[in-house]
């Protein structure tokens, strides 16, 4: 079953001081110039799922400037049931979540409710960035899929925390303290499994999805992989720990653990980061994106809301018309979609059987222009 989002509602977010958005069930358009805030519009819809901007900015900076709190609201409906979502901040205060008027305590109980993946330019940072930034693609799909995911997740960041604070008193202090340490390995290795198994465990579906995908997109027959790598794989976290104790002292943090993973990106067995095109890249990003839309689609049976950020943007006619055949023909559920051209906006959508709306964005305001 689709998730659909019915209304969006902004204040002070970001650029907008007020907008009021009904939407359509199926594909939504923004069109505008740079910086008039097509974007923004998208990271209202990503916060109101998984309570973050998708840049990962701070909610202090999502604050229009010279106000005081922002404010989203979307209706949401899936499988008939409508659900009134609020999301409020005020700096300096804890963020508020509610559902229906019931405040979520935990917003780990909350992330999950209502899927949501975004393709947006800055994931050339999956490739070109160090290992946080697949890390971080893992753990936002792990997330939503395993409401036990985070939780654990953010237990083990926190003990690693913990660990890497004391290695470094150890070394201004001089002095060790084993039993002080050993207080904090013992609660490492069970989050560390949780994280570590249900990576492991994703990829291996993730893989043959991805691969499909990629084809579609790029039209070519070129080997591409994703392997999951970890020292967990090898050991447990408890022997990690025992075997790395000098070194970790020597480095003054915890050099091996789940905090350590990464994603091998390959294309024809060569890393994908110093061999493959502008165009491989960028149908690799897109395939990767896309293959997570579907294995979230999959483990929790509801088609999750996809967001599309200026993706038409430095890719070729043809693999345009592939990515477009994509999306209309594989029934992606409701799409939102950004880009600067309208002429190319209303060739996306001439060729769509559903409803759809086009809105044009100037400076923190929108026009519904269809």
């Amino acid at each position: 079953m689709p998730l659909q989002l019915l209304s969006l509602k902004l204040a002070n977010f970001k650029n907008y001081t007020q907008q009021s958005l009904d939407l359509s069930p199926r594909l939504n358009c923004f069109v505008g110039l740079n910086g008039m805030g097509k974007t923004n519009l998208l990271d209202a819809v990503h916060y109101l799922c998984l309570t973050r901007s998708h840049r990962s900015v701070p909610d202090k900076n999502l604050v229009l400037h010279g106000q005081e709190f922002f404010r989203l609201e979307g209706v949401f409906e899936h499988a008939g049931e409508r659900s009134k979502v609020v999301a409020k901040f005020i700096p300096g205060q804890r963020k508020e979540i509610e559902r229906n008027g019931a405040v979520f305590t935990k917003l780990t109980d909350y992330i999950g409710l209502y899927p949501v993946v975004m393709i947006a330019p800055d994931d050339i940072a999956l490739v070109q960035d160090g290992s946080e930034e697949r890390r971080r693609f893992l753990d936002a799909t792990l997330s939503q899929i395993f409401p036990d995911y985070l939780g654990n997740l953010l237990i083990y960041n926190n003990l690693i925390k913990q660990r890497n604070a004391l290695l470094k008193t150890f070394a201004e202090q001089r002095r060790f303290d084993a039993t002080l340490l050993e207080a904090i390995d013992r609660q490492l290795p069970a989050p560390a499994s949780v994280l570590m198994e249900k990576r492991s465990a994703f990829c291996t579906g993730f893989v043959p999805l991805f691969q499909e995908l990629y084809a579609e997109i790029a039209g070519s027959r070129e080997r591409v992989n994703v392997v999951f790598e970890s020292d967990c794989l090898g050991a447990g976290m408890k022997t990690l720990l025992e075997n790395n104790t000098d070194k970790d002292r020597l480095l003054e943090r915890t050099s091996a653990g789940p905090h350590r993973d990464d994603l091998l990106l390959t294309l024809d067995d060569q890393p994908v980061k110093k061999f493959a095109s502008q165009g491989q890249l960028k149908s690799f990003l897109l395939a990767m994106r896309l293959a997570q839309y579907e294995a979230l689609r999959r483990e929790k049976n509801i088609a999750p809301l996809l967001l599309l950020d200026d993706i038409f943007d430095k890719l070729d006619e043809q693999r345009v018309r592939q990515l477009v055949g994509l999306l209309l023909h594989r029934d992606f559920g409701q799409i939102f979609i950004t880009d600067t051209q309208r002429s190319r906006i209303e060739a996306v959508v001439s060729s769509f059987a559903g409803e759809f709306k086009i809105f044009e964005v100037e400076w923190g305001r929108v026009i519904d222009r269809h």
